[in-house]
């Protein structure tokens, strides 16, 4: 399969993927479409490695789009883990910096 059959791939899998994944979103389409491809071309590493399973095939093959979707969705999840982390502990050195404005006063 072509490079450019796998960035397609990867943009309707991650499309997919972040459909699946319940929750609001942070990351706009530009970056759910390269978790995608990433998530694409890494679930099929993973599975021609881990799995023996040969994903390359072909395009209309539902083993490279199940492992393209399975791929993105783990990124996407793992992008929204770490996002929401770093979003929260921005959000509590705030609070706790208005705390201390607030207790001066």
């Amino acid at each position: 399969m072509g490079i450019i059959a796998w960035i397609v791939l990867g943009l309707v899998a991650g499309l997919l993927a972040n459909m699946l994944i319940p929750g609001r979103r942070s990351q706009g389409l530009i970056l759910t479409c390269v978790i995608g491809i990433v998530g694409a071309l890494a679930g099929g590493w993973i599975a021609t490695r881990v799995f023996h399973v040969h994903t390359l095939n072909g395009f209309f093959n539902l083993s490279t789009w199940l492992t393209a979707i399975a791929g993105a969705a783990v990124l996407l999840l793992i992008f929204h883990l770490v996002s929401e982390r770093s979003s929260s502990s921005r959000r509590s050195t705030r609070s706790r910096r208005s705390t201390r404005l607030f207790a001066r006063r």
